[in-house]
């Protein structure tokens, strides 16, 4: 019997790769003005890989790895007015209105009269944070867990902190890679619900089979029904 589910905010509570592909694109058109459109892509994401283990997840992350990719791409060419340009994006990208997924705030309202909800999603702590108060579903959840990453070991520490039975816990999101496997390997649950942006970090190809010890659901609406059924 599942006693805590706990689910992932980034594109499974509300919308978050789609702002991040939204400010890419701008950036590339950016980056067109010195004729390294081409290519902009694969290079921004190989310089956020590279500055992982430094500055984390998160929109300010991201935003020291546009400007770094600028400053290599145009040869240190890029105007400061154009680095102000980034800086503006990144402002946009956090300011950005909080737009929940369909059926959200219905499914998480049923689910807390019966269930602890806990929140874990890793990123920058002050974004987590605000983006969860403007959400307006802050007071379902009994924990908030803001991580650095998400691996075997910190589900581990979060699961022995608020003593939680690996068999009594179910883990909801949209990554694979850091919401699911990493569940799956303690013991516990998980529920896979894709998005259908995902960012090519996060992309893991694994059988999608019930020994795998999760399920995939279309989405979040059918959550409630699936919980009651692990009764």
């Amino acid at each position: 019997m599942i006693d805590v589910i706990a689910l992932d905010a980034d594109d499974t509570l509300w919308h978050n790769e789609t702002l991040y592909s939204i400010t890419q694109k701008r950036f590339r058109d950016l980056l067109a003005r010195y004729d390294q459109g081409y290519g902009t892509q694969q290079a921004l994401y190989e310089t956020e890989m590279q500055n992982l283990e430094y500055y984390g997840y998160g929109i300010k992350s991201f935003t020291l790895s546009m400007i770094e990719t600028a400053i290599k791409l145009t040869g240190g060419r890029i105007l400061a007015s154009e680095v102000q340009e980034i800086l503006d994006l990144a402002k946009e990208m956090l300011n950005a209105p909080v737009q929940l997924m369909d059926q959200v705030e219905e499914v998480i309202h049923e689910l807390a009269a019966s269930y602890r909800l806990m929140l874990i999603t890793k990123g920058d702590l002050l974004d987590q944070e605000t983006k969860l108060a403007r959400s307006g579903l802050g007071g379902y959840f009994r924990h908030v867990e803001i991580v650095a990453a998400k691996s075997v070991e910190v589900y581990a520490s979060l699961l022995e902190k608020h003593q939680i039975p690996p068999e009594r816990f179910l883990m909801v999101g949209n990554s694979l890679r850091s919401d699911v496997l990493p569940v799956v390997a303690l013991g516990a649950q998980a529920v896979h619900i894709p998005y259908p942006l995902t960012w090519v970090h996060e992309d893991v190809q694994t059988p999608k089979a019930p020994s795998m010890g999760y399920v995939e659901l279309k989405h979040i609406g059918l959550l409630p029904k699936y919980v009651e059924r692990l009764r």
